[in-house]
């Protein structure tokens, strides 16, 4: 296997999860998205937050995300695919109705598209390559993804990106971890200081992506 095949697996992969068929079939309806969002609020509507577990990190920013991902994201908490105690409290709450309503109202949140510079960190030679063929599924800026199922990376939070990858290196643990099994060998092709540098070169990118105050109560 190439490492541009193998490049190319990665970026299909990175934090990527298949949507539920059920999600799928359902109409997202962002306005009720907007009144049952009272859990997502606390975590992800507070610029700046960051989690505790499993270690400090920013949370990720969801708005303006693509919703097929959201949707596919929950449904891997849901169910235990991927595994992080608030997450998977939070999303077995949820009906599939909830789940296409919270990833729908959350989809119309992002900025219009960025115009600042692209990301001036440096990469390694060979992570240039592996980069290059990520833009097959994330697009050119890593912002309009080919498809909706793939999550937009460019300007996610860098503490995130790398515990993201490194929860795929993470295997047979309760409470931590995720399953994904391209992404899990993809993963663990990287060193950590590949992953960092990954990261770091996203996280510095213009994108959609922020993370949108809202008031506590509706």
């Amino acid at each position: 296997m190439t490492w541009r095949f193998k490049a190319a697996l990665l970026a299909a992969s990175l934090i990527v999860v298949t949507a539920p068929a059920s999600a799928q079939a359902l109409v997202g309806r962002a306005e009720n998205g907007a009144r049952i969002n009272a859990m997502c609020i606390g975590c992800h509507g507070i610029e700046g937050y960051r989690a505790s577990f499993p270690q400090v990190y920013h949370v990720p920013m969801i708005a303006g995300q693509n919703v097929k991902y959201l949707a596919a994201a929950l449904e891997a908490y849901r169910k235990g695919e991927r595994k992080h105690p608030t997450m998977r409290g939070v999303a077995g709450s949820l009906s599939d109705q909830d789940i296409a309503d919270l990833a729908a109202y959350y989809a119309t949140l992002g900025k219009p598209p960025a115009t600042e510079p692209p990301s001036k960190v440096a990469l390694p030679g060979d992570l240039k390559d592996k980069l290059t063929a990520c833009t097959a599924c994330h697009g050119a800026n890593f912002n309009n993804t080919v498809d909706a199922s793939y999550p937009r990376l460019a300007g996610q939070h860098r503490d995130y990106l790398y515990q993201a990858l490194k929860a795929y290196q993470t295997q047979n643990h309760a409470l931590v971890g995720r399953g994904n099994a391209i992404m899990v060998g993809m993963a663990a092709t990287l060193d950590d200081a590949q992953a960092r540098a990954i990261a770091d070169y996203l996280s510095g990118l213009p994108g959609d992506l922020r993370t949108a105050p809202q008031p506590m109560l509706h």
